[in-house]
């Protein structure tokens, strides 16, 4: 299992906007082969900063199955005009624990 993280920096006064825009496009990403779940967490320091978590089953049902996808075009077109910067995305690997 891959989980996906981004911080979301999204323009300043555009939130409400942003997370109605998120729900629409939950419905997207869920429906995607691969896809295993995900949560958006709002920061508390700055309510304009989030945080992205989505759990798929390979680095390439995101990579390649969601990013190529006729979807993820849907997915940009309704969240990534409120990013900036634009995210940075990272991948890790869930299969270690340590406690």
């Amino acid at each position: 299992m891959i989980l996906e993280v981004a911080i979301l920096p999204v323009i300043a006064g555009k939130s409400a906007e942003f997370e109605a825009a998120f729900r629409q496009a939950s419905s997207i990403i869920s429906s995607m082969n691969g896809y295993i779940s995900h949560e958006l967490q709002t920061c508390i320091e700055d309510s304009n900063k989030y945080l992205l978590l989505v759990h798929w089953e390979t680095l390439e049902d995101h990579t390649v199955g969601f990013r190529g996808s006729e979807e993820y075009q849907e997915w940009r077109k309704l969240l990534h005009h409120f990013y900036d910067p634009f995210p940075v995305v990272e991948h890790y690997c869930l299969s270690q624990k340590y406690h």
